[in-house]
């Protein structure tokens, strides 16, 4: 099992290596399988509903809906995208991080945390103005 999970692993490392250099076409085929993931949820949900009350809802085959859910998984886990498209990188950052949700912060909080990012962002740009007097002294 183990080199099952390892093998989709390097293969999905190389699809979005592959992606990556057409970033417009790495967003349709991204686009693409959360669409399609959604249409499933949607067309399993009426297939669903229509069983229970007896009466179909829709015209196309009970496993139109759940073949969609699996089309859009296999694209959105091949493409890297099923985990930041549905969670979010912040979240699952913060979740490492142990830090509190943004909406459980105080504006206190909020407003220290932005006044670290400043001084940082200033730090950065000394950071920066020196190394452009280094690298003057140099030549």
């Amino acid at each position: 099992m183990k080199e099952v999970i390892k093998f989709f692993d390097k293969f999905e490392d190389k699809i979005r290596a592959w992606l990556s250099h057409s970033p417009i076409f790495y967003a349709l085929v991204g686009g693409m399988g959360v669409v399609i993931f959604w249409r499933g949820i949607w067309h399993t949900m009426d297939a669903i509903v229509g069983f229970l009350n007896k009466q179909p809802i829709t015209d196309s085959p009970w496993w139109d809906g759940p073949l969609s859910v699996l089309i859009g998984i296999f694209i959105l886990l091949l493409t890297g995208l099923m985990v930041s498209t549905f969670i979010g990188n912040e979240i699952i950052i913060s979740g490492i991080k142990g830090e509190k949700k943004i909406t459980e912060k105080t504006e206190i909080e909020i407003q220290e945390e932005m006044e670290e990012v400043e001084n940082i962002k200033k730090e950065i740009k000394k950071m920066a103005v020196d190394l452009a007097e280094i690298k003057e002294k140099i030549r």
